[in-house]
């Protein structure tokens, strides 16, 4: 599904506010129906997107509304730095090594990362969407911790957490 929980997105969007002016660049991973195009856009001018599914990029006018769109699996992704990278709901549609791999590439390519995680979400095929598999649908605040240290809590519910880059990262894998 190309949509997101609504939890936190305020409190999300003002972190950022906070830290970021509003000529900050962003890469949005995974961007589906646009989430946080829509979120933050009245503040920051150069958001870009990442977005595996084309139909998402058409049917949601991802062109129409990001600076660039680009139609490719984030695994296979080289980018330049940007100041923010979120990643809404996506590692948990990636294999564990794979997930560690990107975060690890995006945590020396920005200044600040946001990753949304659902919590214990079982799900398929959806829309036709091959990459909407949960392919780690056990994850729980613990275990998002110890796979990717490169992360710290922001904040939780038992259903949904958010998590930033964390400073004291050394560039290793616990799990």
């Amino acid at each position: 599904m190309a949509r997101s929980y609504s939890f936190y997105k305020d409190q999300v969007k003002e972190y950022l506010k906070e830290r970021f002016t509003e000529n900050s660049t962003i890469l949005d991973v995974g961007a589906g129906e646009g989430t946080y195009y829509n979120l933050l856009h009245d503040y920051y001018k150069y958001i870009d997107a990442v977005e595996v599914f084309k139909p998402n990029i058409d049917n949601f006018e991802l062109e129409k509304k990001y600076r660039e769109v680009y139609n490719i699996n984030i695994c296979d992704f080289k980018y330049s730095k940007y100041d923010i990278i979120i990643f809404g709901d996506i590692i948990e549609h990636l294999k564990v090594k794979d997930a560690q791999k990107v975060l690890k590439y995006a945590y020396n390519k920005c200044d600040e990362m946001i990753v949304a995680v659902p919590y214990e979400s079982e799900q398929g095929i959806a829309e036709d969407n091959i990459y909407e598999i949960h392919k780690q649908d056990v994850l729980t605040p613990e275990l998002v911790l110890k796979r990717y240290p490169m992360l710290k809590l922001l904040y939780k519910n038992d259903l949904y957490g958010y998590y930033a880059k964390n400073g004291d990262y050394n560039g290793k894998n616990k799990g």
